[in-house]
């Protein structure tokens, strides 16, 4: 039996990645068993990605498309110390008894460097189905959970100790009125753009900035320009550095963690007032609508040819069909659409004050109390996707519905960050873990579709859908 094991990585707490292919065309490949300096680790063929090769096609000459390729990963244990690498035995075991016994050189990387390494491979794998449907499928096996494990060390050790400056005006009398969140990755010039746009309106000196940074090469820029940003603009904000990329929704739960307010505003950089006047509004809204309306709530969001990019998010099922040993299966797979995504800028029935299945975290203002007893957004997820749908379907859970209210801001959508393979890989991830916890769940309590039947999203009286 013919085979090769093209990578083989381990992180310092013990997580082992392993890449390679098999000619198992005749028995399916069982198992991997890799034998270390002092450690053994055994993956079982049902927790293994299957990829297609074309490689190994062309090199053993087989006409009939096969998925020869494995892409292998089990996460560490907390606490535990991985210290000898080098020559390592493989073993990948055939169902039918037959072996293949390989020697591969085991190459040691931090679990951050591990965790792109792994993300942009399975970026990039090929599948014999819909490469779309197959990556998220392929979660399924064990690979996914073994993913959000290691990536929630990761989070968890990144936020552990940030560095944190305040620059500005002290918090006034009556304390701020809202803690404008921003979570910056990438690219800094956005704080300066942000201070500049917002700076001035009426009712933003009611408002503090909180920036958090997954880039700490970025970190003496950001202070420089908040610094310069505050004494310019009279405004009050605080910087966040954290040591790397603990992905959106941990950066934004520890940058909550550090407002000075009773209201946290989550911001996208690359989001600006399209009404001068929001800020006040704003604060107008919270204070006299009715609670169960302002608890958790988004806004129209515009493209910048004017046009309407968000007026509120809804859920739908894809029963996307994926092949597994050859047989056709059907997964649920759950979809996140807009309302009047691509409108003319004055529709009205997606402008007006409603509830909706949930709002996108380019804006969400919340109560911050609200917002913690939800636990914040879920850092389950890698980088950042669905966290904004899952705060959502969490209040909606705990009894309060998002709202949708006509206080419009400018998105230049996917200007404010960079993105790369690994962001890629971490998506199939993240819609593989949204599917498995809410698809049952949506469908069961009338969360699907525009006009779902659950009760807290019903509009209210005399509203004309």
């Amino acid at each position: 039996v013919a085979g090769s094991c093209d990578a083989l990585i381990a992180g310092p707490d013990g997580s082992v990645m392993i890449v390679g292919w098999v000619d198992d065309a005749a028995a399916p490949l069982e198992s991997i068993r890799i034998t270390g300096p002092s450690w053994r680790l055994v993956l079982d063929g049902a927790s293994l990605i299957r990829i297609r090769r074309q490689d190994a096609e062309a090199a053993l000459g087989r006409p009939v498309a096969h998925a020869y390729g494995f892409l292998g990963f089990v996460a560490g244990e907390p606490g535990a110390v991985l210290s000898e690498f080098g020559p390592c035995g493989v073993e990948l075991w055939m169902a039918n008894g037959a072996c293949v016994s390989l020697r591969a050189d085991c190459r040691m990387q931090d679990e951050v460097a591990l965790r792109e390494a792994l993300l942009a491979t399975l970026a990039h794998a090929d599948f014999l189905g819909n490469p779309g449907i197959e990556r998220v499928a392929a979660m399924e096996g064990g690979f996914g959970a073994q993913v959000v494990r290691l990536n929630r060390s990761i989070t968890d050790r990144l936020v552990a100790a940030p560095y944190l400056e305040r620059f500005g005006p002290p918090p006034p009398a009556g304390g701020f009125r809202g803690s404008i969140v921003v979570c910056l990755y990438g690219k800094a010039e956005f704080l300066a753009v942000q201070n500049a746009l917002y700076a001035g309106l009426p009712g933003i000196e009611d408002y503090e900035f909180v920036y958090v940074s997954n880039s700490p090469e970025l970190g003496e820029t950001l202070l420089r320009d908040a610094r310069g940003g505050s004494r310019i603009h009279g405004i009050a904000q605080t910087v966040m550095v954290l040591a790397g990329n603990a992905g959106f929704g941990a950066a934004n739960n520890a940058a909550a963690r550090a407002a000075r307010s009773g209201r946290v505003m989550i911001v996208n950089p690359d989001v600006f007032p399209l009404d001068a006047d929001w800020a006040a509004r704003h604060s107008a809204l919270v204070s006299e609508a009715p609670a169960e309306r302002t608890r958790i709530f988004g806004v129209p969001l515009y493209y910048d040819d004017g046009s309407l990019m968000h007026g509120g998010m809804h859920f739908e099922i894809d029963h996307a069909l994926s092949l597994v040993e050859g047989a056709f299966h059907r997964r649920a797979l759950v979809r996140v659409e807009h309302y009047g995504k691509g409108a003319p800028p004055g529709t009205v029935r997606y402008l007006r004050s409603r509830p909706v299945p949930a709002v996108t975290g380019a804006f969400i203002s919340a109560d911050r109390d609200w917002y913690e007893r939800l636990g914040g957004f879920t850092e389950d997820f890698v980088f950042g996707h669905y966290e904004d749908a899952d705060l959502c379907l969490k209040s909606i859970e705990a009894g309060t519905a998002p709202w949708m209210h006509p206080l419009r801001l400018w998105h230049l959508e996917g200007k404010g960050s960079t993105r790369l393979p690994a962001h890629e890989g971490g998506s199939a991830v993240n819609r593989w873990l949204f599917s498995s916890r809410w698809a049952a769940r949506l469908e069961a309590q009338g969360l699907l579709g525009a006009h779902p039947s659950h009760p807290l999203l019903q509009p209210p009286d005399g509203f004309d859908a």
